[in-house]
């Protein structure tokens, strides 16, 4: 390939693949190194042969891209050699049927999983009850519970979106510099679960139509800005995707079965169905850089 211009432990890397690398760096500031690592490794799809990211050697290519004057990372975090215990909570999952009318568990409600106790039950429930289990994700993200009381519904989980989605990016009508920019406006609905056991007719929309309401000002709050739409991927040989249907999100086509960061063109996974929701009525013109990205009442 003529556009290779670097090459490290058996990988060759493309302009393309440094300018992603950089704008990485830049928009994910907050990481460390191992967690930067890791990022590009997913949006690179740098892995082993058994799927796993290939981190120290990502680090190590990135120390070179800083010897290079190429990047700046973060500084080297020394850990301390005191020796804590870690004490893993053995959680109980109540399992009980849960069945009746939206009406009879109001309010329902999105709560936040915060990191300790209640981020470890978050994962517990995703990986034993989700299909895709739950991924280490890198970056902004937010965990949430759906609730009933002091029940639990069902989890959701909103992170990075896709950097390659060529009816999203033909959709929004940006350029490849608008996307390097604002991409991180847009969030991926990337984990969505009611319990098994859980029969309540249309908590899956409310839970997304709370969600609409509140993802904005939630985001925010975390994390500085607001971002502007929202994207989903529905596996159509499992789901229908009724419930984003049911609350208005636009279905923009099929992916190519090529993962959420895949750059290589190859033909892995089975094709998605594409569901967009905006936050708010000018989400293109925020997209393109033509008008500032804010917070707005849903209600209007």
């Amino acid at each position: 390939m003529d556009n290779i211009i670097m090459a490290s432990s058996g990988r060759n890397f493309t302009s393309q693949d440094i300018d992603l690398i950089k704008w990485t760096r830049k928009k994910y500031s907050h990481l460390s190194r191992k967690e930067l690592a890791g990022t590009v490794c997913e949006f690179l799809d740098w892995t082993t042969p058994a799927g796993r990211a290939k981190t120290p050697q990502c680090v190590a290519f990135l120390v070179e891209l800083e010897k290079a004057g190429i990047i700046e990372l973060p500084p080297v975090i020394i850990k301390s050699k005191k020796v804590s215990v870690s004490i893993i909570p053995n959680f109980y999952i109540d399992t009980s049927s849960i069945v009746g009318d939206l009406k009879e568990f109001e309010p329902i409600k999105l709560e936040i999983a915060r990191a300790g106790a209640q981020l470890k039950l978050w994962r517990k429930y995703v990986n034993d009850y989700h299909m895709l289990g739950d991924r280490q994700v890198f970056g902004s993200r937010l965990y949430y519970f759906v609730k009933s009381g002091d029940k639990k519904l069902g989890c959701l989980e909103f992170s990075a979106s896709a950097w390659a989605l060529k009816p999203r990016d033909e959709w929004i009508g940006w350029s490849i510099e608008d996307k390097n920019v604002r991409l991180h406006f847009i969030l991926n609905n990337s984990r969505f679960l009611i319990f098994p056991w859980v029969n309540i007719k249309n908590l899956a929309s409310k839970a997304l139509a709370l969600s609409i309401k509140q993802i904005q000002k939630d985001w925010l709050r975390e994390y500085c800005y607001a971002p502007v739409l929202l994207e989903t991927f529905v596996d159509t040989s499992q789901f229908a995707g009724t419930c984003y249907k049911a609350s208005n999100w636009t279905y923009l086509g099929e992916t190519k079965g090529r993962g959420r960061m895949d750059r290589k063109k190859e033909m892995q996974l089975p094709p998605k169905a594409i569901y967009m929701y905006p936050l708010q009525k000018d989400f293109k013109d925020c997209l393109k850089g033509l008008k500032p990205c804010k917070v707005v009442n849903p209600d209007e």
